[in-house]
């Protein structure tokens, strides 16, 4: 995250937001399953198959449709070269569109089947200096980054940025909640404002890319 401009932080920290609000909405829909976060997902998988209930292949398939999407994204964004972030978020952005549309006819799993597919594609939407990809829908690796570096600013010696990181986590946490008490109040609303606010960060991800 650090090897990254101010802008490309920017639009990173907004997806991160946008990954949060999703997968909220796919957890509360999907009853306790994931749409962005596999380890989660893994680990229902796992004990549903020691139960043997139907929770392991609900997270199987979504495991899989998290797969497909993150292949699908990379395959776009090595055509798109400099532009991938627009076009990968305006991908995800028809994604989302789908999916509300879905919802609308009461097809829910349907919905969640595309909310996972875009979460998966989103993570090939930032690229920094040197090829450096930034996974927007896990924070496990971005807290474990951030101890290390909170560590080497208590020794003295290293790398110590690690603000960039917490504004990483933070986005994610804070779009979440929105995304939480959005569907609670009102699923198709919720769908809604997933497009508005992918939309807008595609209409944002040009001005990042000619800043880099």
């Amino acid at each position: 995250m650090i090897r990254f401009d101010r802008s490309q932080q920017r639009l990173a920290a907004g997806v991160s937001a946008l990954a949060g609000f999703i997968d909220a909405i796919g957890f509360v829909e999907s009853g306790g399953f994931f749409v962005s976060f596999m380890t989660g997902n893994s680990t229902r998988l796992a004990v549903g198959a020691a139960e043997w209930t139907a929770a392991a292949l609900i997270a199987g398939a979504i495991i899989a449709l998290f797969l497909t999407g993150v292949v699908a994204g990379s395959l776009l964004a090595a055509r798109a070269a400099v532009r991938r972030s627009g076009w990968i978020l305006l991908s995800v952005t028809m994604l989302l569109a789908v999916a509300g549309a879905l919802r609308l006819f009461d097809l829910a799993w349907l919905s969640v089947a595309c909310l996972a597919l875009a979460m998966g594609m989103v993570n090939a939407a930032i690229e920094g200096r040197g090829g450096a990809v930034v996974g927007v829908t896990y924070m496990t690796g971005t807290l474990v980054h951030m101890g290390h570096k909170i560590a080497n600013a208590l020794r003295g010696d290293g790398d110590a940025r690690w603000l960039p990181h917490l504004a990483l986590w933070a986005a994610l946490v804070v779009g979440a909640i929105a995304g939480a008490r959005a569907v609670i109040w009102s699923p198709p609303l919720a769908y809604g404002l997933a497009v508005l606010f992918s939309a807008g960060l595609t209409a944002r991800a040009p001005w990042a890319e000619r800043r880099t």
